[in-house]
């Protein structure tokens, strides 16, 4: 046979080898496909019915019973592992009055994990609503709080602004051993403050910090006053103030001049 020949031979006899072995790899393949999908169909048929048994509450929540995500929890349908949907736990979660955030998560066989991160409550917002420390409100109840919590006054959609002012202010006073107690916002965003020492700032609505920072100038000078002590500070002006004075008791003129 002529060399040519017979070199194209061997060549014809190694494609067809090739092709051989490739359509039967891609044959094996697809059976390897068809019976890990058979597979996991009939595993699923077969765990279609596995149920949440166990629920873990995760984080450290101080003013939300344990019992009561758990009982929010158990709002949602429990009975499928695959068909719960953890949005709406997390939702139903979410939805107590402490709660900031939850995340839910799905442990296999039977586990439900709920992580849950409470509010921090920083003040009292307009008497009956709480502020968190993103000064954000929501509602809640203060009882068995911790700490004694400023109060915070003012219009509805004020609460950002206003706890942002709080920690100003209170930041500049405390330098000068002075505590804000208490702020108030007008509907005509005028500011007043109220000190742990009773005294009340009026501040109006413009230049506020500078007007706080007047009063703690000037505050030392009115302390030295022996038989009063001030009652308002009314920092509305340009430059200056006006000083309203309490007179005081025999019994404080006493404490006064001890101290």
């Amino acid at each position: 046979m002529h060399p040519l020949l017979e070199k194209a031979q061997q060549l014809k006899q190694q494609l067809n080898w090739s092709l051989i072995f490739g359509v039967s790899f891609f044959l094996v393949v697809i059976f390897s496909l068809v019976q890990v999908t058979s597979g996991v169909r009939q595993w699923l048929v077969e765990n279609k019915d596995a149920q949440i048994k166990h629920l873990a509450v995760l984080g450290e929540p101080k003013y939300t019973d344990e019992t009561a995500i758990i009982k929010a929890i158990k709002q949602a349908d429990l009975s499928s592992f695959f068909d719960l949907d953890v949005t709406h736990v997390q939702n139903l979660v979410q939805d107590l009055p402490w709660v900031a955030t939850a995340s839910v998560r799905k442990q296999w066989p039977d586990t439900l994990q709920v992580y849950v991160v409470e509010h921090k409550a920083v003040a009292i917002w307009n008497s009956d609503l709480l502020l968190n420390q993103s000064g954000e409100v929501f509602q809640a109840s203060s009882e068995g709080l911790i700490e004694q919590l400023p109060q915070l006054y003012g219009p509805e959609g004020s609460e950002i602004e206003a706890w942002t002012a709080f920690k100003q202010f209170n930041d500049m006073l405390s330098l000068n051993n002075l505590q804000l107690t208490s702020l108030a916002l007008s509907e005509r965003f005028s500011w007043q403050l109220w000190l742990e020492n009773g005294i009340k700032l009026n501040l109006g609505r413009k230049e506020k910090a500078k007007r706080v920072q007047r009063f703690i100038d000037v505050y030392p000078r009115m302390e030295k006053r022996a038989d009063a002590q001030v009652d308002v500070v009314d920092l509305r002006y340009d430059t200056g103030l006006a000083v309203s004075w309490k007179l005081l008791e025999e019994a404080q003129l006493q404490n006064k001049s001890k101290a």
